[in-house]
């Protein structure tokens, strides 16, 4: 059941084009896959074995992973009704 103008249904299609759009997000940035770098791909300073062993794929040394993962920024929601109370904030 759609409330005001919306057509019936229009509400799952909302909450169903919310979860594709956060499937796409995740899969676009999910780890790193096939083989382990033996030297950084940043600074170039060898990869410790057990990084390599633990981690698939790993492309960067513990220190430039630490401080690439502090430069992620959150997201904001998406608010596809565009309700007039979101639109205030």
């Amino acid at each position: 059941m759609a409330g005001g103008w919306a057509r019936d249904g229009a509400v799952n299609e909302q909450i169903e084009d919310s979860i594709k759009d956060e499937l796409a997000r995740m899969q676009a940035h999910r780890a790193p896959a096939g083989e382990s770098l033996t030297h950084c791909a940043d600074c170039g300073d060898p990869i410790p074995e057990a990084r390599r062993l633990a981690v698939v794929g790993v492309k960067l040394c513990i220190d430039c992973q630490q401080e690439h993962d502090q430069h992620k920024t959150s997201r904001g929601g998406i608010n596809r009704r565009g309700s007039k109370d979101s639109q205030l904030k």
